[in-house]
């Protein structure tokens, strides 16, 4: 039995924090099991639905963030390729794209290892984070499905920062 069978640590499920968080923001939330909470978030560019999944066996606190479309079928190589490029640009997280329905979503996680306590500042990052990688990368997601660019010229026209004012 290694060391920490032994320990035996009790978890607070983070979910907890995150409904607190969510509630006081006012977004959109369903519990619908002690380890999964659901939310709604309307973004700059689109609505994105969030899950939260508390794996106590992992110690981790996981969210995965879901675009609302699909992928057309003659579209679904150029946006792998996309997705392979935006994932090349991201510190923290990742996207997939599942080529047999055609969606697209962001994944990450919060390893709370050892016992640790998840704070409302880790929470509030790790929703914030995917939220704001997919309303980042949407409007290459759209160049790509319904302009027909190939994922160069999606990533390099939705990614152009303007300055200044005009």
């Amino acid at each position: 039995m290694g060391l920490a069978a032994t320990l035996d640590p009790i978890h607070s499920n983070p979910l907890d924090r995150v409904e607190r968080l969510a509630e006081r923001r006012e977004w959109t939330l369903d519990r619908p099991s002690n380890d999964e909470l659901l939310m709604s978030v309307e973004g700059g560019w689109c609505a994105l639905s969030l899950s939260l999944t508390w794996r106590e066996d992992l110690e981790s606190l996981l969210v995965a963030c879901t675009f609302e479309l699909k992928v057309p079928e003659k579209r679904r190589d150029e946006m792998a390729r996309l997705i392979a490029a935006m994932n090349a640009q991201l510190v923290h997280g990742h996207f997939e794209f599942w080529d047999k329905d055609g969606s697209i979503l962001f994944r990450d996680s919060l390893l709370l290892a050892g016992g640790a306590e998840a704070n409302d500042a880790q929470c509030e990052g790790l929703i914030r984070l995917a939220v704001d990688c997919c309303q980042r990368y949407y409007p290459a997601v759209q160049f790509v499905i319904w302009a027909g660019h190939t994922a160069d010229q999606a990533l390099d026209s939705a990614l152009l920062e303007t300055h200044g004012e005009a």
